[in-house]
């Protein structure tokens, strides 16, 4: 496969997990419905946390979403490495260097975040954090001109030092001061999925039983550990780098390794589509797509409803029902129908799988997350993916997709664009008091969020258009 073409349905689907991420901070806060917030924390407890409150919402699928992508993505970027030649040990050291990247991203974001630098914010918190975004393009950025690497590397280094000079000099509110151990949890986990799932898959290329037989040791290890005496509750605790590491975060691997099949798959379809582009379209499979579109959203929104409200025999019902209808719906030839029914059965299992789970645990929640929780986010991811293969890969519903490949493509810059940038400059523009007026009811609670969203989503696409790339 030509190494230029890009899978547009990851990038929509990776879009649309960190705008949707975006857009659920960016909403007002208490006035909304439950559903609008991740389902521990909405009305139902007061907009308090509660783990004894069970089921998701649209909020808590927006990270396992970007992790999945994420894991779906390693099949395309350690795969072309070591299609290309690149030893399995070079690609090791690539992604240990990329997870330390990445927990650098984590810290640093976390310490220029305006309403860390000041409280209430004022000028100096806006002016840092525009500051600080600015200072992340020469350290995660490849310069578009012609220069000897090594001046690359000197650029890179003075960069981070600035950053680092920057980060230890300034004065935060509360009298909070500079640490390690505080940093951006999203992005932890990353990190620590770049690195631990990156070497999962390197060595396991090609293998994916093995890949998968990974994950049920690393459930043992989660379920014997509440054991002082075992082994697994030294493995658990241990870190030797503990602002960096915990065993604890590995949970997502239940997430990102499916990801990798999925990929894989992708990965599989594409290079068939460029190896035998005149595989006949089946006439069945055309007729078919919208009824597959239409249940793998329905699927997933099922579920949410569901899961939110406790109906759990309704959901498990409906959730089979809908599922048989999709096998059934996929038994076509087609080029496409493959693709999409070997994403049908994985997605198909976890679901089940996760709504097996479900009594496990009290119930469904993401924090404390459950392994219902994995299972079925994973699952539900696949049909996600079927879903974004028809709407970029057939119809090509650009105006609805493109956006969010533009943001799938530039994540990093996507994802703290709203906090470091759009907030900065409404507020010294005098344009953020404007903002409060939003918060008073859901309508208007939410329209907040969709005009901060949309100015974050309108920066990424201009330096995605400008090939202005973060990379770690």
């Amino acid at each position: 496969m030509k190494s230029n073409i890009r899978a547009s349905s990851l990038d929509a689907l990776r879009g649309y997990a960190i705008l949707t991420m975006v857009l659920s901070g960016s909403i007002a806060w208490g006035v909304l419905p439950g559903w609008m917030y991740h389902a521990q924390v909405g009305p139902r407890s007061n907009f308090v946390f509660d783990g004894s409150i069970y089921g998701i919402t649209w909020v808590d699928l927006v990270f396992p979403f970007f992790l999945f992508a994420m894991g779906a993505a390693f099949p395309f970027s350690i795969g072309n490495k070591y299609r290309k030649g690149s030893s399995r040990w070079k690609i090791v050291y690539d992604s240990v260097l990329r997870g330390f990247r990445l927990t650098f991203f984590a810290i640093y974001i976390q310490h220029i975040y305006p309403w860390v630098v000041s409280s209430p914010q004022d000028i100096r918190s806006w002016l840092i954090a525009l500051a600080g975004f600015a200072l992340m393009f020469p350290m995660f950025m490849r310069i578009p001109f012609k220069m000897p690497e090594y001046v690359r590397l000197l650029i890179k280094i003075a960069a981070y030092s600035i950053g680092v000079i920057m980060l230890l000099n300034i004065t935060y509110a509360d009298g909070r001061t500079f640490s390690l151990g505080y940093s951006n949890i999203i992005i932890l986990v990353l990190a620590n999925m770049a690195i631990f799932g990156s070497l999962i898959y390197t060595f396991t290329i090609n293998k994916p039983w093995i890949r998968i037989g990974i994950l049920p040791f690393i459930m043992a290890v989660f379920l014997g550990k509440e054991n002082p005496e075992s082994w697994n509750h030294a493995v658990m605790t241990f870190s030797p780098l503990p602002w960096m590491y915990q065993f604890a975060y590995l949970k997502y691997l239940f997430i990102v390794i499916p990801g990798t099949i999925a990929g894989e798959y992708l990965y599989g379809w594409l290079q068939s589509k460029q190896t035998t582009p005149s595989i006949a379209s089946n006439n069945d499979e055309y007729k078919r797509m919208p009824w597959i579109l239409l249940l793998t959203i329905g699927l997933i929104i099922l579920n949410l409803y569901g899961l939110y409200m406790r109906y759990l025999l309704l959901n498990l019902a409906g959730s089979i029902i809908i599922l048989s209808i999709l096998y059934v719906l996929l038994q076509i030839e087609g080029k496409n129908a493959n693709y999409w029914y070997r994403l049908f059965k994985a997605g198909a299992y976890l679901v089940l799988l996760g709504l097996a789970f479900e009594a496990y645990e009290g119930g469904i929640r993401k924090d404390p997350s459950t392994y219902s929780y994995y299972f079925l986010s994973a699952g539900l991811a696949f049909m996600a993916m079927i879903a974004f293969s028809i709407m970029c890969d057939i119809y090509s519903w650009r105006r609805l997709t493109r956006p969010l490949e533009y943001a799938g493509q530039n994540p990093m810059i996507a994802y703290v664009s709203t906090q470091l940038v759009v907030l900065s400059i409404l507020n010294l523009a005098g344009l953020g008091t404007y903002l409060s007026y939003l918060d008073q009811n859901a309508w208007l609670g939410f329209l907040r969020g969709v005009i901060v969203t949309s100015l974050a989503l309108l920066i990424t696409i201009l330096f995605t258009k400008l090939k202005c790339f973060w990379r770690t």
